[in-house]
């Protein structure tokens, strides 16, 4: 049990983990210590807190002050100093298992959160309960710390806070930072490590801890020497371009010029606002360097010349028994050079020089017990550039310094000068693995540690937090070294456990990691398309191994998982079974089939198992006949195997059937398709039989279908009761249903055979009705009918529920039941007839249905969702993440395209979508291409094929042709995993005309020097012909020139996206595509490839239902409940997750969109602020979220009154949208308004005007002339107009702007009048105007006295009500009883289940108190743009409805 026996060591570790630097290793290292350490002071039944309350949003800054005010709360632990947070902060990851358990009852687990600091101190006042508030609150102490040759300092603590939290401080204070080997005393006893603050005795308010310094060990000088190096590193960038350790770029800083935060209102005239020329309207091609800002000075001063090891390690045994440990080597700035001696004692300069060894101390020696001490102490400059790195480094945000979870890459990266580094270079070649030193027992036990975590206790919330937090590190740990151990798989860096056989069936096992290749080995695929079959599967097992691990059944254990994708290969690292190398596959496997069914086992612990995670994924049990024609039952696709390790655990493997198969990609003897899906092409015949139907479609179809079952069986009981009620005349109580059938047919859950046309009142109300309101509706009428059931006679009740079964084709005769069997169309597979009713034929039905399903109600469902532009995708990434969301897989893009082609409004969605399948398509080919390539030519390769894709200039491949074939001669042996070595492997390909999922027009791939034969023309032939087989789409261009004039793509955002797909990073400069005499791209062009890595992703669901409520709670208007309740996800989230995750990004971005709302424009700033850089951070500096929280930021800056820095964001966030998709989008129009309206409050009428006018061309080509967007547009361009003087012009726009108001909104509506009064003060301005020109005109003299013309400029408050407006905020004045009123209203609609109102009422009666002051002013956000996002964001979130409420 890796975790038991790392809880033993932990304390061994302790000093040297505190010491350990804030890099990703160690910080991971150090975690693992903790989640063992953490069982030590972990007692789920104190009734802990929240620990580190300085962790809770991730930077305590003075910004959070006000907040905490504003809620009108006692403010019980003050805010700790900045430091405090950071050092917490620095490793990484919040690192106690921070509790909020706040009562042990378990109804109300969820509900007493701890607010985190945004919202000052928890309510514990407002509670009512008798809780004992002193054991929740964790108590603030405020001790002296004594360092030697340090001021005291005095710092603010939490109780519950570990004494190793107080090393991690001092190691990240400018003035203690250079100490890694001290222990803490107090009243000369050392303090244990891994105790709480609040279980030393003697520790009170006021105390003093002294800093003592240690004797060095071996491992202790090296951690020290390891420290110095990353402090003197801190600032460069060059880990983040290389993607190592998890750090990552970002850039807001360098835009707003320093802190946000830190700076003065700025007065409009003093505010430089050109925008640069690539933001103006009209870029075609934007540039790529502004992507990397400040490229130039990112890296600070350089200290050292050289730090190494010295050659004349290691000591000795002479100078071993003298006390040396290692021996260092310095070069200094001054140029000189000094061998240094590490004691116990300290460092000290020996005699050495660099061909004599001479141990002994120099003369003076300085001995100190720090290194840097005593680099300062030899070297000024050193001593300088140390305390600037310092300064600078202790100035950046905290969440520029925390290691992100996963690592991110980036696809463009200047010339990194390559310096001198032993730490690094030991790093790369000592067998390390990744992270032993700081591990006790070496190389980890991977599986043990994914499975303990899993097995770790979970009834309780603190139980649960503990065990989420505990998965995800591991977790986080394991994809780190798989990809590690995959990347060096492919560079032929490990041995393979079968040497003997050929490269492509070699596996490999490293670091306890069990590595293969996604090629067909051993005909397993052979029936199922081979290659290409092979290399999806291992995609397909992920996503199983996802929904089991979602579904999380207690008993049932899949393996970790990861596939990464690098130079053109694709590699699975899995967990290892324990005792599964000892024994044959034939032999261990208890359950499914080993041979695609020939041989089939089951085993009853495994059925029972599967059949509880059946229930939740829909799976069907069914039974298949063996080679013995004997039934065998399974709760699986036969496929799936399940082995009992030698640990006495159940594991399930190869889980890529776990869903039905789609019957719409395979040809089949026995089915036939209906006439609709027979007319657009389908059956389309796949490359690889493994197509299946995602979760996503298989929950929105059983839910359309129950909606049906519902509505019939509700028409069928009404029928016979109105039969009934004929007979006897009695009142009836049918109204009810009546309501419940029309809310059912709101719905749209119409059966396409139903001709009855529904009215169009009917059409908008299906509209508007979200997916919450749908939800309850259905609820509702579920209730009706089942009362209605249990009312009438039960004969005729069973008689209506069985028609109706019938009627929506479920697969029981007398209840609703629709599962669904992997199995039915697998071939070889014999079935024998289920139970009654569930024949084979009723299930090869359902999954067809299910297909068909997608097609014709799916499809067309998402394009009418994009069809308001409110939520749009920007890049493929987004437009795959939401067909995913839709239950539409990748490979249907091509008939969405041929939809979209269609619809002018959608030509944005159209272009994304034909840039993505271009970039698929080209993917496959490249795959290919790499496999062939040597690693020897790879640069010369890749840019040739850039070359190919993105110019038509001339491409002539670096390597002559002849060079390569002589260097073929012996170079066979560097390129192991060649794809095919002529023999066989040559013939199945020349057969199958596809290697490994791509149709690569030249089969004879023996000759390596294959990639030099191809041209811009061969690439795009083979990319129509992809497209066509792939996607049954007709690709309408033969080189990068039609496919730009034609679907208007840019070739940047095609490279970008490109580059992204395939990981490759390019040189940060210029290119020039149009170049007619040298090639675009050079081999110095490739500066890097990276893996693309593939993995599930942890979830923490305590936080996910509160978000959820807290989201509800926002559509009801209750503002004040909502933040409370996102800020308890926010609080979750970093307990689980630790500072920096995706879903804490929506967090904040939904926490400052509230405090906005609430009236706090200075807390909200605080808040998105963070939310930029870690969406920067995590995502990506490019990321679609990061544009959306750039555009956020910067209205929130113009709220506080930093004009300058809002339009400078607003340039950024232009700029990456037009980087990605080009100036055609819905979003830019809305970035343009924004920046029109800053830049006409700022007097650049010319520049404002620009923005606008194109602004009003977007809104009218994606919403047409009848719509909001369009009105507001012509009154912006309005009022720029006459401001400056062009008042005809103006009258016109205004005229467009009131005639949709008056069409639209009628004549006595606020903003008609509004725009009324607007025409009548132009027209005035406008007559004054032309008389004054006639005169002149008539006596070329003003002869008479008119009155001078007034052009007055906006005041800023006006500015900001417009910018409200338009980015979709309204505040409504509202009195407390129309919002009573409304909430009543509402509350109807969401009658959720019990367990969320007990939750609920749980926090209503905390959050009661805060509400209490009488008439409220409350703002209701009419969140047009805002919601959706963040509910997808969130995972699986639900869709947000915006709330409108009228003013009263």
């Amino acid at each position: 049990m890796a975790l038991e026996t790392e809880a033993k060591n932990s304390n061994a570790t302790a000093t040297g983990d505190a010491t350990a630097t804030a890099t990703k290793a160690s910080g991971k290292a150090k975690e693992n210590n903790n989640t063992a350490g953490g069982k030590k002071n972990l007692n789920p039944n104190s009734n802990q807190q929240n620990s580190n309350q300085n962790l809770v949003n991730g930077n305590g800054t003075a910004a959070d002050g006000p907040a905490a005010k504003k809620k009108g709360k006692k403010n019980r632990n003050k805010s700790p100093t900045e430091p405090t947070t950071e050092a917490v902060l620095s490793n990484g990851h919040a690192e106690k298992p921070t509790v909020v358990d706040a009562v042990e009852d378990n109804a109300d687990t969820n509900a007493n959160v701890e607010k985190p600091q945004e919202g000052g101190a928890p309510d514990a006042e407002a509670d009512g309960d008798d809780i004992d508030l002193d054991a929740l609150q964790d108590i603030g102490i405020t001790v002296n710390i004594s360092s030697p040759g340090a001021d005291l300092l005095c710092v603010q603590l939490s109780s519950m806070e570990l004494v190793q939290e107080i090393h991690q401080l001092l190691m990240d204070r400018e003035e203690t930072c250079h100490r890694t080997c001290f222990s803490l005393q107090l009243d000369n006893v050392t303090l244990d490590n891994f105790a709480e603050l609040k279980s030393i005795n003697n520790l009170e308010q006021g105390s003093t801890i002294k800093v003592v310094e240690e004797p060095y060990t071996m491992r202790e000088a090296r951690i020290h020497v390891r420290h110095v190096r990353d402090l003197l590193k801190n600032l460069d960038p060059a880990d983040a371009y290389n993607g190592i350790d998890c750090t990552s770029l970002t850039y807001l800083n360098t835009i707003t010029q320093g802190d946000l935060l830190d700076k003065k209102r700025t007065r409009p005239d003093s505010v430089d606002c050109t925008p640069p020329e690539y933001v103006t309207p009209g870029v075609s091609d934007p540039p790529i360097l502004p992507l990397h800002p400040n490229v130039k000075n990112a890296k600070g001063p350089q200290a050292l010349k050289v730090l190494t090891t010295s050659a004349w390690n290691p000591p000795p045994g002479p100078r071993k028994l003298h006390g040396d440990l290692m021996y260092l080597y310095v070069v200094t700035m001054e140029d000189k050079r000094f061998h240094i001696s590490a004691c116990s004692k300290g460092f000290f300069i020996n005699q050495s020089t660099d061909d004599t060894f001479n141990p002994k101390p120099d003369n003076p020696s300085h001995l100190s017990h720090s290194l840097i001490d005593l680099l300062s102490h030899i070297s000024p400059s050193f001593r300088r550039a140390f305390q600037t790195i310092q300064k600078r480094r202790t100035m950046r945000h905290a969440f520029e310094r925390v290691a992100t979870p996963y690592q991110v890459y980036q696809w463009a990266a200047p010339i990194l000068e390559h310096t001198v580094d032993a730490i690094r270079a030991e790093d790369a070649f000592s067998s390390k693995l990744g992270y032993e030193e700081h591990i006790p027992g070496q190389t980890r036990d991977w599986n043990e540690e994914l499975q303990t975590t899993r097995e770790l206790p979970r009834k309780t919330l603190p139980e649960r937090l503990l065990r989420e937090r505990a998965i995800f590190k591991v977790h986080g740990d394991f994809v780190t070294a798989a990809t590690r151990g995959a990347m060096a798989v492919i560079d032929g860096n490990v041995l393979a456990i079968n040497p003997g056989e050929d490269t492509k069936m070699q596996m490999f096992i490293w670091n306890n990691i069990f590595f293969s290749m996604g090629f067909d080995v051993r005909d397993h695929y052979k029936e199922l398309g081979g290659d290409a079959a092979a290399f999806v599967a291992p995609r397909y097992d992920l996503h199983g191994v996802r929904v089991y691990n979602a579904v999380d059944i207690e008993g049932l254990y899949t393996l970790g998982t990861v596939v990464v994708d690098y130079r053109g290969y694709r590699v699975t690292a899995q967990s290892i079974i324990p005792g599964i190398l000892e024994r044959e596959q034939e032999q261990s496997v208890v359950y499914g089939s080993i041979d695609f069914g020939k041989t089939v086992l089951s085993h009853p612990k495994y059925l029972e198992l599967l059949r509880q995670a059946g229930k939740h994924l829909k799976i069907l049990p069914h039974v298949v006949l063996n080679e013995r024609d004997e039934p065998v039952e399974l709760c699986s696709s036969v496929e799936c195997k399940g082995i009992i390790g030698n640990d006495g655990r159940h594991y399930i493997l190869d889980l890529l059937r776990t869903f039905p198969p789609d019957v719409n990609f395979l040809k089949l003897q026995d089915v036939q398709l209906s006439k609709e899906l027979v007319d657009m092409g389908f059956p389309i015949e796949h490359r690889h039989k493994l197509c299946c139907l995602r979760q996503e479609l298989l929950e929105a179809f059983i839910e359309d279908r129950h909606v049906n079952f519902i509505r019939i069986a509700a028409a069928r009981l009404q029928q016979l009761t109105t039969i009934k009620q004929s007979e006897k005349s009695e009142a009836n109580p049918v109204p009810a249903l009546e309501g419940a059938e029309a809310a059912s047919k709101v719905n749209g859950a119409e059966k396409p055979d139903d001709k009855e046309k529904k009215n169009e009142e009917e059409e908008k109300k299906e509209r508007s009705t979200s997916g919450e309101a749908r939800a309850a509706a259905i609820v509702n009428a579920i209730r009706e009918a089942q009362s209605n059931v249990a009312t009438s006679n039960e004969v005729q009740a069973a008689e209506v529920v069985k028609r109706a079964c019938a009627a929506v084709g479920s697969l029981k005769e007398k209840e609703f039941d629709f599962r669904f069997n992997p199995d039915v169309f697998s071939p070889g597979i014999r079935h024998a007839d289920g139970e009654e009713g569930t024949s084979l034929a009723k299930q090869k039905v359902l999954v067809q249905e299910a297909a068909e399903f997608l097609v014709l109600k799916q499809i067309p469902a998402f394009i009418k969702e994009h069809m308001s532009h409110s939520s749009s995708p920007i890049d493929g990434q987004s437009l795959t993440e939401s067909l995913h969301s839709h239950g539409i897989n990748v490979r249907y893009l091509g008939k969405v395209i041929k939809i979209l082609s269609q619809m002018p409004r959608m030509d944005y969605l159209h272009r994304i979508a034909v840039l993505e399948l271009i970039v698929r398509a080209t993917k496959h080919i490249y795959y290919t291409y790499m496999q062939n390539t040597e690693p020897l030519h790879l640069s010369a390769a890749i840019s040739h094929f850039l070359n190919c894709l993105l110019t038509n200039g001339p491409v002539n491949p670096a390597v002559s042709s002849e060079e390569a074939h002589k260097k073929r001669g012996n170079g066979g042996k560097h390129n192991k995993h060649k794809s095919s070595k002529g023999g066989k492997g040559q013939q199945q390909q020349q057969t199958t005309g596809n290697q490994n999922g791509s149709s690569s027009g030249s089969s004879n791939s023996s000759s390596a020097s294959d990639w030099t034969l191809m041209t811009p023309r061969s690439l795009w032939q083979q990319i129509r012909k992809e497209a066509k087989v792939y996607w049954d789409w007709e690709l309408d261009c033969d080189s990068i020139e039609t496919a730009v004039s034609k679907y208007g793509i840019l070739r940047i955002s095609l490279m970008r996206a490109f580059c992204l797909k395939v990981g490759i990073q390019v040189l940060l400069r210029e290119y020039n595509f149009e170049s007619k005499h040298k090639p675009t791209f050079g081999d110095d062009d490739i500066v890097n490839v990276f893996p693309i890595v593939k993995h599930i992703s942890p979830r923490a669901t305590d936080a996910y239902n509160f978000y959820t409520t807290g989201q509800a709670k926002i559509q009801q208007g209750l503002f004040k409940e909502g933040y409370e309740l996102i800020s308890g996800a926010l609080n979750l989230l970093n307990n689980v997750f630790g500072a920096l995750h995706q879903e804490n990004g929506s967090c904040l971005r939904m926490l400052a969109r509230l405090s906005y709302l609430l009236g706090d424009a200075q807390d909200a700033l605080a808040i998105q602020q963070r939310a930029v850089i870690m969406s920067e951070r995590v995502n990506g500096m490019d990321h679609p979220s990061t544009i959306l929280e750039y555009t956020h930021l910067s209205l929130y800056s113009f709220a506080n009154g930093h004009v300058g820095m809002s339009l400078k964001l607003l340039y950024r966030a232009r700029y990456l949208m037009v980087l990605i998709c080009g100036e055609d989008h819905p979003e830019v129009a809305l970035i343009d308004s924004n920046i029109s309206l800053i830049l006409h409050a700022l007097g650049e009428y010319e520049l404002s005007l620009r923005f606008i006018e194109h602004a009003l061309k977007l809104n009218l080509k994606y919403f047409g002339d009848k719509d909001m967007h369009v009105a507001l547009s012509y009154h912006l361009m309005a009022r720029t107009q006459s401001c400056m003087g062009d008042f005809r012009s103006a009258l016109n726009n205004e005229k467009e702007t009131y005639s949709f108001y008056k069409s639209q909104l009628g004549e006595n509506h606020e903003k008609t009048r509004d725009s009324a009064e607007c025409l009548r003060l132009l027209t005035q301005q406008a007559v004054l105007l032309q008389r004054k020109m006639n005169d002149i005109y008539s006596s070329g003299k003003l002869t008479s006295d008119l009155p001078p013309i007034h052009i007055t400029p906006p005041s800023m408050g006006s500015v900001l009500d417009m910018l409200n407006t338009i980015n979709g905020i309204l505040f409504v004045k509202i009195s407390r009883k129309d919002i009573v009123k409304v909430r009543s209203e509402i509350e109807k609609h969401f009658k959720t289940d019990s367990t969320e109102n007990e939750v609920n009422d749980a926090i209503n009666s905390i959050v009661a108190a805060a509400n209490n002051n009488g008439e409220a002013e409350d703002a209701v956000s009419k969140d047009i743009k805002e919601q959706p996002e963040a509910g997808k964001q969130l995972t699986n979130g639900d869709k947000a409805a915006a709330t409108e409420a009228t003013s009263s």
